[in-house]
């Protein structure tokens, strides 16, 4: 039986794909057969081969140039000629670790809790994503000498042995840890409730429950707030509150996972967090601190990692390496110069004005939502509802194949493009987008 992955395999090139590819494709697929793990996935039926990228472009091999509508690690866009300075510029005098003194680990660690609540005080840092929701997980159960995490149906924080427990996007053959316990996505497109924040806040105190009626002691909710995986759930805003003052009441934590919804994207705030008015126990970010560049970080109440710093030494060896440091300084110094938030508020709320448009001519669009430059454009039955994954792939293949836009899926059917552009994307892209969309859902191939 072969396992999938819903984070994976859902838009994936395949074996049984290889027969259509052009010979200098097959080639490169054959040879990453050969030399890398079965684990590595390509997206698409017929994968791109990329070359360069600049801003919110890129060009494969034969020069073709797509927009590029999904890629958040290049976060305020690709080859910023800012990042490249900084990293070349410290490249050229020392990259060591952090066992010694450096200013540019303090200037920045400054500089990025000013934009944090002030109750979140601490910094640290690591080079991954996974590393930073490993650590939290960590912390958090030392602070609260609890075991059980929470997190939602369709979440991805890591791919650590810890943070890939608590991972239900990584699908049914990676076994969830025992001590973790899902809850329904906040999916205000499917949950007919009056209030959103009572409704999920009952979801995380049924958990929670459950964990105690089995003899594990609840330590926290992990959370990336604009649940991306899930498919997108923006709204209604300040939801969160009141299933974090349930997780407080409860003594657990709350880990605001920020890889995805932080750094400005969701225009609203900084923070995804912010927009429903909560302060996180701790925060982690991923790549996207640094366009790219393999930093990340975690931020904490004091008290709360103090529990586990004061105990456990913890050294990551280039987590917050010099060069690191200038690359994600010179990312928040290109957010506040180039006014990236206000950007992404006024860009994005066009372009969910423009997608939003689309649902008049097109009754298979059963939902356009999120904030920002941070988008989900559900396809489904209007009337019903019933996700139309077929549909879905079929599109992001014609997107890529006739249109060249890059962008792929998310949610537990498949079914929800995820339009997640760094943060160059700029009004005059809304027309190539949009243009394509409404050309490939009149398409009546689509649907076959």
């Amino acid at each position: 039986m072969v396992t999938r992955s819903t984070i994976m395999d859902t838009n994936s090139f395949r074996a049984e794909h290889a027969a259509a590819l052009d010979s200098d494709t097959k080639i490169l697929t054959d040879k990453r057969g050969e030399v890398l793990g079965e684990s590595y996935r390509l997206f698409y039926r017929n994968p791109v081969h990329l070359v360069k990228g600049e801003g919110q472009y890129l060009w494969d091999a034969n020069g073709t140039k797509y927009l590029d509508v999904y890629n958040n690690v290049a976060s305020i866009g690709h080859c910023h000629p800012r990042v490249i300075d900084a990293v070349t510029a410290q490249m050229q005098l020392l990259n060591t670790h952090t066992r010694y003194l450096h200013e540019n680990i303090l200037n920045y660690s400054e500089n990025i809790l000013k934009t944090m609540p002030s109750e979140v005080n601490r910094a640290m840092y690591m080079c991954t994503g996974s590393e930073a929701n490993d650590l939290a997980i960590r912390v958090a159960r030392e602070y609260t000498g609890g075991m059980g995490i929470i997190v939602s149906q369709e979440s991805y924080h890591g791919t650590s042995e810890l943070t890939s427990g608590c991972s239900p996007a990584l699908g049914t053959g990676q076994a969830l840890a025992t001590t973790t316990r899902c809850v329904p996505a906040p999916d205000q497109y499917r949950v007919e409730h009056a209030d959103m924040g009572d409704w999920f806040a009952a979801q995380i105190q049924t958990q929670i429950d459950d964990m105690k009626a089995k003899g594990i002691k609840f330590a926290g909710f992990l959370a990336d707030s604009i649940f991306s995986s899930d498919g997108v759930m923006s709204h209604p805003i300040g939801f969160l509150k009141k299933a974090v003052d349930v997780v407080h009441k409860n003594g657990g934590v709350f880990i605001a996972d920020e890889v995805q919804p932080g750094f400005a994207r969701t225009g609203d705030a900084f923070w995804g967090f912010e927009r429903h008015g909560v302060v996180p126990d701790i925060v982690t970010t991923g790549k996207p601190m640094g366009n790219g560049i393999p930093v990340s970080g975690l931020f904490a109440k004091h008290d709360v990692l103090s529990a586990f710093s004061d105990q456990i030494p913890y050294f990551n060896t280039f987590g917050g390496n010099p060069v690191s440091m200038a690359a994600a300084q010179a990312v928040l110094d290109v957010i506040h110069d180039e006014n990236l938030q206000q950007h992404s508020y006024e860009v994005g709320a066009l372009l969910k004005k423009e997608l939003t448009e689309l649902m008049k001519k097109h009754e298979c669009i059963g939902d356009v939502r999120g904030a920002g430059l941070f988008i989900g454009f559900e396809l489904a039955d209007r009337a019903s509802k019933t996700p139309n994954k077929r549909l879905a792939l079929n599109v992001i293949e014609e997107l890529r194949n006739q249109h060249h836009i890059l962008t792929s899926v998310a949610g537990p059917h498949g079914n929800v493009l995820k339009l997640r552009p760094p943060l160059a994307f700029q009004m005059s892209d809304i027309d190539w987008l949009v243009g394509a969309l409404d050309k490939t859902l009149s398409n009546p191939k689509m649907f076959d």
